[in-house]
Parts: C-alpha cells; structure tokens; sequence
C-alpha cells in the first residue's frame, strides 16, 4: 500500500475532509487519488483525525478462529459493485496453506489467505456521541482493496472481542498478483469442453479452469450453448423477487481477491432503489443484505455443471470490467440433486438468446 501523499497526515487531513462530505470510506479514499486500505493504514499510530486504526498480524486463520467467543458478528464481503453483509457467529474454521473455510451455520466463507496482505482493527466513533465507538476488523490485500471486513453487533461479547485485537498485531504478508487472461485462440476449446462434461463436482470447476488457462467468464463464452446460455441484465431482480415469492430457498456468493462469503436460506425483503443515480438491487433482511448495483451489469450467465449428483445450475453476474458481481445457485448440500424449484425458476428468466428445450 503506497502513500500517494507526502505524509501520513497529509492523506489523514483529505480523507476526513471526503469523509465529511458524506462519502464511504472506499470512496473518500479513491476520490483523493488513495485507495482504502493505504488510508486505513495512515491512521495507525498517534494523531488527531478519526478513525483509529491498529495493525494486526497472523496467521489469519488463527485470529478468525479466535473469534468464536465474541458471538454474533456482522461478516462483510464486497467487489466493485456488489456488498454481501451476513451476521453470525465465526466458527468451524479451517485451513490448508493459503485455501481456509469457514463452515458455520450463517457464516460461510471460502478464504484465500494469499491475498490478504494486510488487517487492521479500525475504530470509528459513533454518529451519537453516547453511543460505543463502532470497532471493525478490515482485511486488504496489496494493492489496498478490502477482501474482508468484520463489524461487532448489539449481541458481540466486546470484551472477547478487544482480547483478539490485543492478541494480534502488524501485518506482513504478501499478495499474489493476478495473471491476466490469454486470448481465445489459446484456449483448447474442445478439451476445455470435454473437461466441463467430465465433472462431477462443482469444486472441480476452478482446477479445470486453472488447467486449460481459462477465464472464468471466458469459458463460459466459450462453452455458449452447451453448457451456458445469456441472461438479460434484469435476471438477478426477476430472480430475487421470484425466490422471495415462491419461497425458493438460494445460495448467494459475492467474492473479494481474498474472500467469498455465501448465505444459503430464503429471501424476503427486495428493494431495488435508485439513490442519486445509482440503481442498487437490494436484499434487507434481518441476518441477510446484499446490495448489487444494477447499474454495473454488463452480463448474466445461465450455467450448467454435470456433477454426480445430477446437474447444478447457477447465474452468475459479470460488470462492465469482466468481474464476477455475484453468483446464485439454489440451496443444497453436498449429496443432494439440484431443487425442482430452483431450475424451473431459472428456466424463467429472460434471456438474450434462445433456450434450447
């Protein structure tokens, strides 16, 4: 995270003075030619701006697993464009080298610790001068994007809670940049398809990626017809509202470079909004929000994956740069076959070609 200023106190003074005019901190940050994670990291030490800031130190998976005792906590998972926010409590955690899982009854994440290069416990004060500071756990990687952020709820045991922030302390560990994409005519399209026909799990799919060099999104243009088909750009809201109507329960997965976090269950409450020109898809739910900018959708995928419990259908939402916004399956678990009403809701959903029957 390099400093775009002279000094700490010089990027201190702007951000505060973007954060006064009622920005977020990712856009306070990138507004004075920052990026979030450089400005949370000039506000450690001894100064007078708000927030304060502590760096902390790993093993990441050893202060996430210290998290169990404070109880509930709101998890927060975001890209450009799409904010996944889910409360519980951090448990069931694991890892192996860089790849961790979190497999808790509300908190489940997939955590890809080469990318967490720095974290810090950020403490806010409080809109209400009598209110507790608001202390938050935030996670970035190197070029200064959050993979992960962790905020205390009314029920989190804040005394646990502080004995992790005082258990762990700076943070070094590098990031791995991300290879760019080779062009279609490197891709062996056949064997890439042949490969896709083959699988029989859906954590299967990132090896074959891996394998054939691909993509994401590029092999799903390039399996087109076969095995993905074209969504309209109004199918993650037709989708949203349709689960919450026909109490079809979903899996919801929003990813950072170092973290994808997933709710599974229904959904209820949908709201798209438009709040000054910007077109937000909403869930607002009581342990569950998510907020997509509608805006930013430049492609929906209808994907089908063989696997051996018969096929797993997702949609997976792509902007107008190429990153995956989000994906929804429907609910299942390992062993089960896909729900009837899950596929017969996708098979509604506009599309941009025609659907083979």
């Amino acid at each position: 995270m390099t400093l775009l200023f002279a000094t700490p106190e010089d990027l201190r003074a702007a951000f505060a003075a973007a954060r006064a005019s009622g920005k977020r901190a990712k856009e306070a940050a990138e507004s004075i030619g920052s990026n979030e994670g450089a400005a949370v990291a000039a506000h450690c030490g001894a100064h007078a701006y708000p927030p304060k800031a502590i760096a902390l130190s790993g093993p990441w998976i050893d202060l996430l697993k210290a998290l169990e005792p404070c109880g509930p906590l709101m998890g927060l998972t975001r890209n450009e464009s799409t904010v996944h926010e889910k409360t519980g409590v951090y448990t069931k955690l694991s890892a192996m080298g860089q790849m961790g899982l979190a497999l808790g009854e509300d908190i489940d994440l997939r955590l890809f610790f080469s990318q967490w290069h720095a974290g810090f416990a950020v403490t806010e004060l409080a809109a209400n001068p009598q209110n507790r500071p608001n202390v938050s756990l935030q996670f970035f990687d190197a070029h200064g994007l959050a993979v992960h952020k962790i905020f205390q709820r009314d029920a989190t045991d804040r005394a646990a809670f502080d004995a992790v922030v005082q258990r762990f302390t700076s943070a070094t560990s590098p990031a791995v940049p991300t290879p760019a994409p080779q062009p279609d005519a490197a891709i062996d399209v056949a064997g890439l398809g042949d490969a896709w026909a083959a699988l029989q799990d859906t954590h299967e799919f990132f090896g074959m990626l891996k394998k054939f060099g691909a993509e994401r999104q590029q092999s799903l243009r390039l399996v087109q017809g076969r095995f993905t088909h074209s969504l309209s750009t109004m199918a993650p809201r037709k989708l949203l509202q349709s689960a919450s109507f026909d109490g079809v329960p979903i899996m919801v997965f929003v990813g950072s470079r170092g973290c994808i976090q997933i709710h599974t269950g229904p959904v209820k409450r949908i709201e798209p909004m438009d709040i000054r020109g910007v077109q937000w898809l909403n869930v607002i739910d009581p342990t569950f929000n998510l907020h997509l900018r509608e805006d930013s959708i430049a492609h929906v995928w209808r994907v089908q994956k063989p696997t051996a419990d018969g096929v797993v259908t997702s949609v997976e939402v792509f902007d107008h740069a190429g990153e995956l916004m989000a994906m929804f399956f429907g609910a299942r678990k390992p062993g089960q076959p896909e729900l009837p009403s899950w596929r017969e809701l996708v098979a509604g959903l506009p599309t941009l070609e025609p659907v083979p029957a």
